[in-house]
């Protein structure tokens, strides 16, 4: 590991607790780290695994945290972590043989619908409706569940609002969605972070400050969500998918 000097170390520590502290909340946060590991000279493929190392430690704070207050579904997150894990690890593998621009698009286009939809159903996510799945339905959360694991591992940003969108799809509120939603993100970023390894795409030096940061970052944003409520979680998640999809159409141009 090389040594970081004092501004590089601010830096990352910085964006890290920002990036962690909107990630537990409404996913997002890789539109913060992302970036500010590319302007220190990183090359993209590896930003994207000195990111996703950073991240899981995260991830794993406010999953910890999710979990301990109770808004977990544990039956359905054991039937859907391995999907995402598995998604994931297929995605890291990809994007080594693929352009991510070509997703670009069509995400923007999704994170539009996502973001109206949420704006003109001012009631949604305010209760929770959620009451189990059906075997039909199991299969189709199942399907998007691996689908956003390989996205996470091969591009990532919004994959965590888009899984915080489908479990409001399936009559969570924005909080248990957010729950859930950080249960399944974990999964994505650890399974990404054991390949990226493996093919040696994590620069550990950058990794390790950002990542404590982001232990912190998280739970002082997962804290926030539960005890500020819904009313907290709904207005951050528009703000975060308006930024997010600013920045990939401004990418675009």
């Amino acid at each position: 590991m090389e040594f970081l000097d004092a501004g590089t170390m601010v830096f990352l520590l910085f964006f890290g607790f920002m990036a962690a502290f909107i990630d537990s909340v409404v996913g997002g946060g890789g539109l913060i780290s992302v970036p500010a590991l590319l302007w220190t000279g990183l090359p993209p493929v590896l930003a994207l695994g000195t990111n996703k190392c950073a991240a899981v430690m995260g991830s794993f704070t406010s999953f910890v945290t999710f979990v301990r207050s109770g808004r977990v579904d544990g039956s359905l997150m054991r039937s859907l972590f391995p999907l995402s894990f598995l998604g994931s690890a297929l995605g890291v593998f990809a994007v080594q043989l693929m352009p991510a621009e070509i997703l670009r698009p069509l995400v923007v286009v999704m994170l539009i619908a996502v973001l109206l939809y949420s704006i003109f159903k001012r009631d949604w996510g305010r209760e929770n409706h959620y009451t189990g799945l059906s075997q039909r339905m199991l299969l189709l959360a199942g399907l998007v569940s691996f689908g956003l694991g390989f996205y996470d591992g091969f591009f990532g940003p919004g994959a965590g609002s888009f899984m915080l969108f489908g479990l409001l799809m399936a009559g969570f509120d924005f909080l248990g969605a957010a729950a859930n939603a950080r249960t399944l993100n974990f999964a994505s970023n650890i399974s990404a972070v054991i390949f990226f390894g493996y093919l040696g795409l994590i620069n550990f030096s950058y990794a390790v400050p950002m990542g404590l940061a982001m232990i912190a970052g998280a739970y002082c944003g997962a804290s926030m969500a539960l005890k500020k409520g819904v009313g907290y979680v709904r207005p951050l998640f528009i703000l975060m998918t308006t930024i997010l999809i600013g920045k990939l159409v401004w990418d675009l141009i």
